[in-house]
């Protein structure tokens, strides 16, 4: 037995529910919201509405987004048509896939049991930051650096830091090779260049152009070095003799270290960490910019590993970098062929050990009586016996394959991605068959979104389709009515989403002393004891003062800076400092609205500096 819901069918409406907005299954659902949270999402099943479920069996084969104000399911409603396309297609994308895309780990922690519970495994779940294989972007950019990264001009910049590596020589270069000096000069790398630029390949894999067409024009340099014949004036060397140059150049590693140094191979977290460290090297490749932008991209490099310092935003420019830069396959193959040697050894490891802990005492014509294992399997069927790759699910193979395209993508808090993000994410769904959930007036991320026609019209021109949610399932209108309160000055054509309950809990104000604040917080939470979870929301600079303050006094209560707490709900919200959500970015008037919605049951604003003009009448609490 997991519950009991009654349904009441006489006439009058059950506490709690509003006369303005109609619903199916009431009670259910009256009861559903008004449970405490659990810190995990659960499945809505039991309680679709009529306008969730259109979208959630939504024919469409193009991008359907899903617009919808705070609290009004989106979430719930991408998750289970997940599950309901994974089981009416399951032919197709069982074997390509189903990728949702969330804002942060918190919020992927948060929805992680939602599909298991609904019996779908095969998805994976992903943030930005983590999209690409073997980086997880822990770092954190400014604002205003996020900002640039993710900029449609970013594009340019990386076109232009590639281009930079293919260099022209200096004077005086050469090389020796057979007792000869090869002069490598502008023009022979002019002309390898122009071959490997023709071929339209990436940077890596028009490298072997760069290098054939170079190695060429050494070996006729060399051929008119050793010169022609005294008697007739033709040339010494045949055009065999040529090819016989051409590849003892090939095999010369000085010659094509000397060479390749014009055309270098190339990574992009090299390039990208490069870009950001070297100033003369990010100014050749950003060209009529302001010195002032130039100075939000400079980072000195520093002894750390490789995404040590890479945030969520790098990772868009990193995978655009890759498609520059190229991989070649050949490379692949090594890595792939290293990996088994290294599989092989450690197989053949186990089974000396095996083999050095045998009876040594037996006669030379007597076998043990004993089978061994070293008896029944050499290394090579051990190490195979390893070899989990051909079992892997779809999800774990395209968790670890940049390249891999799904049949099906999922985007939440869609109105945070970058014009950049969004080149990443069309690279894994050339389909284009996507569902796309968010509130662009909920937008923070100042290199987000305002309006999805400019997202998708460069895309899919008019294969794209909105659907709304008007119903406000979580946040009660006493919290509401103050919140909606903040709409007309961000999105003055967006009509609030109806709050479907109202529960007596009005929102209050109060007034810290200075620099009390989180402590102010704490104290609240733990003497309240309100029933269910308690977070303490503050604006992102702030998030860390906060935690050190409050750690003392509750160590249970949590504190989410504004941008971890995107697409999350709390019984109980505490939004610390107003003023500095208003004014911690140009979209800060959103943060606020955000955080005030992320509530079900109550709301409480502590402040030192004072309310924001649209909050000023908000009661005073104890």
């Amino acid at each position: 037995m997991r519950g009991v819901s009654d349904e009441y069918l006489q006439s009058g409406r059950i506490d709690g529910e509003r006369a303005d907005v109609s619903v199916v299954n009431e009670s259910a659902l009256v009861d559903a919201l008004n449970a405490a949270r659990t810190g995990e999402m659960t499945d809505i099943v039991e309680t679709i509405q009529r306008e969730q479920d259109e979208i959630i069996r939504s024919t469409h084969r193009g991008v359907l987004v899903v617009q919808g104000g705070p609290g009004t399911g989106k979430t719930a409603v991408a998750l289970h048509r997940a599950a309901y396309l994974l089981y009416t297609h399951r032919e197709i994308l069982s074997r390509s896939g189903v990728l949702i895309i969330g804002p942060n780990d918190d919020f992927l922690r948060y929805i992680g049991q939602v599909l298991p519970s609904l019996g779908e495994t095969g998805v994976l779940l992903s943030t930005i930051g983590d999209l690409f294989p073997d980086i997880h972007a822990a770092g954190r950019d400014t604002r205003a650096a996020a900002s640039i990264k993710g900029d449609q001009r970013m594009l340019a910049v990386l076109r232009a830091a590639v281009r930079a590596q293919q260099s022209l020589p200096g004077p005086g270069v050469s090389v020796t090779f057979d007792g000869y000096d090869l002069a490598i000069d502008n023009e022979i790398v002019k002309t390898a260049r122009a071959a490997a630029r023709a071929t339209r390949r990436a940077h890596n894999l028009a490298q072997r152009t760069f290098i054939r067409v170079a190695l060429d024009e050494l070996a006729a340099q060399h051929a008119r070095t050793i010169g022609s014949s005294e008697l007739d004036g033709s040339p010494l060397l045949t055009s065999a003799d040529l090819d016989d140059i051409r590849h003892e150049l090939e095999l010369d590693d000085a010659v094509v270290r000397a060479v390749t140094a014009f055309w270098p191979q190339l990574t992009p977290q090299g390039v990208l960490r490069d870009l950001y460290a070297d100033p003369a090297y990010l100014r050749k490749s950003t060209r009529g910019w302001t010195d002032a932008d130039r100075e939000t991209l400079y980072r000195p490099s520093a002894p750390r590993p490789a995404d040590a310092d890479l945030s969520p935003a790098d990772v868009p420019l990193l995978d655009e970098l890759a498609e520059l830069v190229g991989y070649r396959t050949d490379e692949a193959d090594r890595a792939e062929r290293a990996r088994w040697r290294q599989q092989l050894s450690e197989a053949q490891d186990a089974l000396d050990i095996l083999t050095g802990s045998a009876p040594q005492d037996l006669e030379d014509d007597l076998d043990p009586e004993i089978l061994m294992a070293y008896d029944l399997i050499d290394a090579e069927q051990l190490a195979q016996r390893q070899e989990h790759s051909q079992y892997r699910t779809t999800a774990e193979r395209a968790y670890t394959d940049r390249t891999w395209t799904f049949g099906h993508v999922i985007v939440d808090e869609a109105q945070e991605l970058s014009s950049m993000a969004w080149r990443m994410v069309m690279r894994r769904i050339p389909n284009r068959w996507m569902t796309v959930i968010g509130d662009t007036a909920q937008t923070g991320d100042a290199a987000g979104s305002t309006s999805w026609s400019d997202v998708f019209t460069p895309y899919v021109a008019n294969r794209w389709r909105l659907a709304e949610l008007t119903i406000n399932y979580r946040t009660p209108s006493e919290i509401t009515d103050y919140a909606n309160r903040l709409l007309p000055r961000i999105s003055p054509d967006q009509k609030p989403p109806r709050s479907l309950r109202s529960n007596g809990i009005e929102p209050y104000a109060v007034q810290a002393e200075q620099g009390d604040g989180p402590r102010a917080a704490a104290r609240l939470a733990t003497s309240a004891q309100w029933p269910g979870l308690t977070t303490v929301i503050t604006a992102d600079a702030s998030a860390d003062d906060a935690r050190d303050q409050i750690s003392p006094i509750d160590p249970d209560l949590a504190v989410h800076a504004i941008t971890s707490s995107k697409g999350l709900e709390f019984d109980n919200v505490i939004v610390l400092e107003p003023l500095d959500l208003v004014s911690g970015s140009p979209r800060g008037l959103s943060d606020l609205y955000v955080a005030l919605t992320r509530a079900t049951q109550r709301v409480i604003v502590i402040h030192e500096k004072g309310l924001p003009e649209d909050l000023e009448d908000l009661p005073a609490g104890p």
